[in-house]
């Protein structure tokens, strides 16, 4: 039977958190959507022809690869927090700016074969992480730049934000 994760309650996390949390399914089915959505990420980029990976679809804007490497590198930010809340570590927990992440990471310079390499590494280690996390630890919260944010959040935010920025590809770049 395919574990459920309730969906956090709004004192879970931080106002704008819903944009992500919102399109998650409300099945609570969080491994499966982990699995799937990576899945069609990737049938998504793989579809799209070599010169539209790293051009932006306008001016200014993060190309299809800047995306990939952004969607990897929040989720191991909110893996992390989500290790760290489900350990009763009550720290508070910054902030990040993810520009300068995305104006550092290379991302354009490197093999779409390279990046989905990493954002499935990156992905197993958070299914792993989650599937590990007994039921009391989802609702462990600490301070999160300035708003409580639980475990169950953090990856619910993991969830939507990968799927956020699937519909911005589809968008941006056809379905």
């Amino acid at each position: 039977m395919e574990r459920v994760f309730s969906r956090p309650q709004p004192s879970e996390h931080f106002p704008n958190a819903l944009d992500y949390i919102s399109l998650v399914p409300e099945d609570g089915l969080l491994l499966q959507h982990m699995e799937s959505g990576m899945a069609q990420v990737e049938a998504f980029v793989r579809a799209l022809p070599p010169e539209r990976l790293t051009a932006p679809h306008a001016p200014g804007e993060w190309t299809v690869q800047d995306v990939i490497q952004h969607i990897a590198d929040n989720e191991r930010i909110f893996a992390y927090r989500m290790l760290r809340i489900a350990r009763g570590d009550r720290t508070t927990l910054p902030g990040y700016d993810q520009d300068p992440y995305a104006a550092t990471a290379g991302a354009n310079k490197r093999t779409l074969d390279d990046l989905l390499e990493e954002y499935r590494a990156v992905r197993r280690a958070s299914v792993t992480l989650l599937r590990s996390l007994p039921d009391n630890a989802l609702t462990l919260s600490t301070d999160a730049n300035g708003h409580e944010l639980s475990a169950r959040a953090a990856a619910y935010i993991v969830v939507g934000h990968e799927l956020y920025h699937l519909r911005s590809l589809r968008e941006n770049y056809g379905s």
